[in-house]
């Protein structure tokens, strides 16, 4: 394959050397290669049909077609049996030539294959550059985010179809090979070839999508717990007095008092009957007294309400989904609590979308949290769904039909106005759904696991992403961590503060428990992520007509400019900021590159100007996180160092929630 935006061309290529060929498959005895030439061809209005006689025994024929569109290539790969009831291809390998030096992203949120926890241990090295892995292509929990698409610095990008798993050998087994390979009797995938990484990566992203755009009050902070209970006190000892559950109420109170802005409020599970907190949609109101009334109370102050769900029903649901086969068989959770709706069931998608959801709406509830699509679906070729398939291609799916689902009676009941945050995603997701990036730790490292995590999710075509604030397990909650997270957070299209251990930061576990300085840091960044409410929104717009992304790492937009794919910290959020994360400890100074050809002034210093093109060292004392504006921009920030101060202040006035509850009717 050749094209002008190729230094060289792509091969789809073998190592003889090593008794590897260009295209295998694979059927339940044997693997065969493609002989070198085919016995027949065949050219078409767009472009060649090549027909090769099987080498596996059953297989009569495989068939590879391919078209070319633009400057891109389509192919498709099909067998022909030797009689009817003859052998099935299982899996198809294709490798590609790779040079000593070129750079993979994509594919998937995490930092590395495996067990979550690897992308976060301590001493990791592996950052945005995929070259080294394999990846496996079927969804893991919690770290969810999937794409079969990844984008080489060569120039190209590749992107399969369809749902079936597959693995992505970025040159580990072989250093001269990308070995692809790709479950089902069909096969088909996409070489982009046609522009500039951003061209690439906006082509995938609007052929996956469009991505959806979420109401502009999205882009305004959102505050949650993991877990809430219903104390009798608040934290300062005040005898709760106000209807509502008082830990939502203290939230709220208590970012009002310190001019925090809140834009949406999320409750996760619990918070219905049952054992687990989610039985039957139906709420525990105990726990949370006069819900109707406290959806109310927040939309009268402007916060939209949003709420946790699951892929599966419980209580007497359950029983009701099991007795009209509304279940998808096969689930791994094997404790006889939960079934899990099987969404390829038109029938059942109703009933759990009017049962379930279509209450809570009409209740006023904004959006729904969508979380667990990856952990309990089955994932063999045994059990089948309603519509046939197996869960097997099913499971990469899956996350897919559950948003759509979701969107679908959201959309019906609110229009425009709501929104869904998914855990896991895949072809199709970011039409329907937002996303966080999962239970990821609380570490310095798992902060440096979301910085890659967020820009991995913008390649793949997710661009309305954020992460929890902090970390969401892995030991106590780090305060420095935290306060550089904050930092973080505010250049993410998503600012969600929470789990921060069920607590505010007027509340910690270990002195002081009632921090001024996170406090003064969360309102610091908290401001300034509501002020770019309409940058981010406009930005949102964008990648919703064009697939841009919202953060875009710099090699997208410097293509040409090698430290632009070394320096992963660094990225645009939008056209105009950009901004440096950092995320180890102790940093005092930290050290970036500034794009070539482009003028950059220092947001804490509107005074200093930098010339683009060089690597310069500035100071990260706390709560600084390096942000620069590109010169003649319109972007204006305002003074940081005043706001902080401002926010010290503030948050030095302990708030009386005892008094602040008197003005809730």
């Amino acid at each position: 394959m050749q094209s002008g935006n190729l230094d060289k061309p792509l091969q789809i290529i073998g190592d003889s050397k090593k008794g590897i060929g260009a295209i295998f498959y694979e059927t339940e005895d044997k693997k065969c290669w493609l002989p070198s030439k085919p016995m027949a061809t065949a050219k078409t209005e767009t472009g060649m049909i090549y027909k090769f006689k099987g080498q596996c025994e059953g297989i009569k024929t495989v068939t590879l077609r391919v078209e070319r569109r633009g400057q891109d290539y389509l192919f498709f790969l099909s067998a022909t049996p030797t009689a009817d009831d003859g052998e099935e291809i299982l899996r198809w390998g294709i490798n590609f030539r790779a040079d000593a030096d070129e750079f993979f992203t994509g594919v998937f949120e995490r930092t590395v294959d495996g067990n979550q926890k690897k992308s976060w241990e301590e001493g990791i090295k592996t950052a945005m550059n995929l070259r080294g892995q394999e990846v496996e292509m079927l969804i893991k929990p919690s770290l969810g985010l999937y794409a079969p698409f990844f984008l080489s610095s060569r120039g190209y990008g590749f992107y399969a179809g369809g749902y079936w798993p597959g693995s992505i050998d970025f040159c580990r087994k072989n250093k001269e090979l990308v070995q692809v390979q790709l479950e089902g009797r069909e096969v088909s995938f996409r070489i982009y070839t046609s522009g500039s990484p951003a061209k690439i990566v906006m082509e995938h992203a609007m052929a996956a999508g469009p991505p959806i755009l979420p109401p502009k009050w999205a882009f305004l902070p959102w505050r949650w717990r993991d877990d809430h209970a219903n104390p009798p006190h608040f934290f300062n000892g005040a005898k709760v007095t106000a209807p509502y559950n008082s830990q939502v109420v203290e939230d709220i109170l208590m970012m009002e008092a310190l001019d925090i802005p809140c834009g949406v409020y999320w409750v996760d599970r619990p918070w219905a009957t049952g054992k687990d907190g989610y039985d039957d949609f139906r709420w525990d109101r105990a726990r949370f007294p006069h819900p109707e009334a406290m959806i109310k109370w927040l939309a009268r102050k402007d916060i939209n309400f949003v709420l946790w769900i699951a892929p599966w029903v419980m209580g007497e649901m359950k029983q009701e989904a099991e007795n009209k086969g509304y279940i998808l068989e096969g689930q791994k959770d094997k404790t006889d609590k939960v079934a899990l709706v099987d969404f390829t069931n038109p029938e059942a998608t109703r009933w759990w979308q009017e049962k379930g959801l279509s209450g809570l709406l009409k209740m006023g509830v904004k959006g729904f949290k969508l979380d667990r699509s990856e952990e309990i679906v089955p994932e063999d070729l045994e059990d089948n769904a309603f519509d046939g398939q197996t869960t097997r291609e099913l499971r990469n799916k899956y996350p897919v039909l559950y948003a759509k689902a979701a969107y679908e009676i959201s959309k019906k009941l609110h229009g425009d106005d709501f929104t869904l945050l998914a855990r896991a995603a895949y072809t199709g997701s970011s039409r329907y759904a937002s996303f966080w990036g999962g239970d990821i730790g609380s570490c310095q490292e798992g902060l440096r696991a979301a910085v890659i995590a967020q820009l991995r999710s913008a390649v793949m075509g997710y661009p309305v992403w954020g992460s929890d604030t902090g970390g969401y397990w892995q030991g106590d909650l780090d305060r420095e961590v935290t306060a550089r997270w904050l930092a973080f957070s505010c250049f993410s299209p998503i600012m969600e503060v929470g789990p921060t251990e069920n607590r505010g930061f007027w509340n910690m576990k270990q002195e002081p428990h009632y921090d001024k300085q996170l406090i003064a840091t969360w309102r610091l960044y908290a401001k300034l992520h509501a002020r770019l409410q309409e940058y981010s929104y406009s930005c949102a717009r964008e990648a919703h007509a064009t697939g841009m992304p919202i953060v875009r790492p710099l090699f997208l937009v410097y293509p040409g400019q090698k430290e632009a794919w070394n320096d992963w910290q660094t990225f645009l959020y939008g056209p105009d900021i950009l901004v440096s994360a950092i995320w180890q400890k102790g940093i005092k100074e930290h050290t970036l590159y500034l794009p070539k050809g482009e003028e950059w002034r220092d947001a804490w210093n509107p005074e200093k100007i930098y010339t683009g093109g060089q690597k310069i060292t500035v100071q990260t004392t706390l709560p600084k996180i390096p942000l620069f504006i590109r010169k003649n921009s319109k972007v204006d920030l305002g003074d940081l160092q005043a706001l902080f101060n401002e926010s010290l202040k503030l948050a030095a006035d302990k708030p009386d929630l005892g008094k602040l509850q008197r003005s809730i009717q």
